[in-house]
């Protein structure tokens, strides 16, 4: 039988093919470079701040990484996987580079037993606006000038991804929180309104956990089990970071077929007896499971102590959790009203949820669901599907707190790098024992989005913009001189972190300068 061979985790391989050229391609007598990571760009309507988090995950998993694949693994084996990959990559495309290209730089690395570079960042959680740095990267060793730009394409790999989904989370944070302030009396209920059903869209499920990590900055339900382990390895978030409510799927429920009232009734007094739980619901008929199914067992339904969560999984999410009146036009060319094929479907799930369990009208005059019964969808929400959602609720005099949403890769993976421009960038160097600035700036570029900073860079704290802003054409001694006005601090100093953001601290940040950067722009929700 075959067998695969082990997969060789060298993170000294988790490089693009060009990075290994430009040791020796920089200039004779250089030993120092210096970086920056910016968001450039935003392609987020609405959205000109980005939230900086995953850096210290990042670093984490690297430093782990290279320990456990490269520096404590035998010499010989890494150098020789290394030279294999440079020889069968470059051999036909330019044999002058194998044959003149060294390893040595490996093997000083190997022996040095850590990672010579210097990170400087901004705290996790600060909203930092497009073209503003949120960390700089340089060695620390004279000799290992190359490895701020070879370590870019894992660095960036591993951070892009939670930082845009921390940026997204926000949003639907603030969506959220606009209509139940309106709508509702408590608006704390909001940070488990949203939950995370996108790990099964992710690239690889590494990329889920960071992800659900990104998604956890703002809210507090996820299904992404192992985004616990990350923020408990890396974030020191407390043991209840997280919470997820226990949920059947289709194939659960296609194995009673079409006995539909008996298998709800099996799992609501079974096999759940107590606490909450949610039920896809359309696997055949959606409509019948809310007029038939759960009128017969409203008796059961009131007397459990805990909730039962409906959830449909197809259709259209606005009109099936609040209602759609359809129109037809007849013989005579007159538009009227259709007669629906049921009248749940132009009154809306939460509508007639209402009409079978009841509920409470709250002080701000909407009305909320009896905590027995409530809703979750979780396929295909958009920012654009909630704001629907909440205003649908919303016009027929509900609180908007009544609909859970799942948020999932339609939302988190429908990105890339470029949704705000991430890039890191050289911007300084020393060479001959003398510092220089250096930068870029395309003329093909019209807007300027690839120019990047020159020279040293600080983040300062404007108080009369109430902002980060950025300065660049600094030395180092500038930068000394500025001292902690300069917010960029040193985190993490050859292997090992100066400081840990904790992750609490990290969301009451990002609620703080969420809230300080967007609550005068109600717009964004309407």
């Amino acid at each position: 039988m075959f067998e695969f061979e082990k997969l060789d985790k060298n993170p000294i391989l988790w490089t693009d093919g060009y990075k290994v050229c430009h040791k020796d391609q920089y200039p004779a007598g250089l030993s120092w470079v210096y970086q920056t990571w910016t968001p450039r760009k935003s392609r987020v309507p609405g959205v000109n701040h980005v939230c900086f988090f995953g850096l210290q995950g990042a670093l984490g998993e690297m430093t782990q990484s290279f320990k456990e694949n490269f520096f404590e693994r035998d010499v010989e084996f890494v150098v020789k996987s290394y030279e294999e990959e440079i020889k069968n990559i470059f051999w036909e495309t330019n044999r002058h580079f194998v044959d003149n290209h060294k390893s040595t730089h490996i093997r000083e690395l190997h022996k040095l037993g850590y990672l010579p570079i210097r990170v400087k960042a901004l705290p996790e959680g600060a909203f930092v606006p497009i073209g503003c740095p949120m960390f700089t990267i340089e060695n620390t060793l004279p000799n290992f000038y190359w490895l701020p730009g070879y370590l870019e394409t894992q660095l960036s790999a591993y951070i892009w991804q939670p930082m845009t989904a921390a940026t997204t989370a926000d949003f639907y944070r603030r969506i959220l929180s606009h209509y139940a302030a309106l709508t509702t009396d408590d608006i704390s209920r909001v940070f488990f309104q949203a939950g995370d059903f996108s790990m099964r869209g992710m690239p690889s499920p590494e990329v889920g956990y960071r992800t659900g990590a990104g998604h956890l900055t703002s809210f507090g339900v996820s299904a992404t089990i192992s985004a616990r382990k990350y923020l408990r390895t890396f974030y020191d978030a407390d043991y209840d970071v997280m919470r997820y409510t226990p949920s059947t799927e289709h194939s659960v429920m296609c194995s009673y077929g079409e006995k539909e009232i008996e298998a709800f009734r099996h799992l609501i007094t079974v096999v759940h007896p107590s606490g909450n739980l949610s039920i896809v619901s359309d696997t055949y008929d959606f409509w019948n499971i809310v007029d038939v199914v759960l009128p017969a067992l409203k008796k059961e339904i009131m007397n459990r102590h805990g909730k039962i969560l409906i959830r449909p999984d197809s259709g259209e999410p606005v009109d099936i959790i609040c209602g759609k009146v359809v129109y037809m036009v007849d013989d005579k060319g007159n538009k009227c009203k259709a007669q629906p094929e049921s009248e749940s479907i132009e009154k809306g799930l939460v509508e007639r949820l209402w009409e079978i369990f009841g509920g409470i009208v709250n002080h701000k005059g909407f009305r909320e669901l009896d905590p027995h019964i409530g809703v979750v969808y979780g396929d295909s929400i958009t920012p654009d599907r909630a704001i629907r959602i909440c205003k649908g609720l919303m016009s027929k005099g509900f609180a908007t707190i009544n609909a859970i949403l799942g948020i999932g890769s339609f939302t988190y993976q429908y990105n890339t790098r470029d949704t705000f421009g991430f890039a890191l960038k050289g911007t300084a160097e020393i060479e001959y024992e003398t510092f220089k600035m250096i930068f870029k700036n395309p003329k093909t570029d019209n807007d300027n989005f690839k120019k990047s900073q020159k020279g040293m860079v600080a983040v300062i704290w404007n108080n009369i913009k109430e902002d980060w802003e950025m300065k660049d054409c600094l030395t180092p001694e500038d930068v000394e001189v500025m001292g902690e006005t300069n917010c960029l601090r040193d985190f993490y100093i050859d292997g090992k972190f100066v400081y840990i953001n904790k992750f609490d601290a990290i969301r009451d940040r990002i609620k703080y300068e969420s809230n300080r950067i967007y609550k005068s722009k109600p717009e964004l929700y309407q």
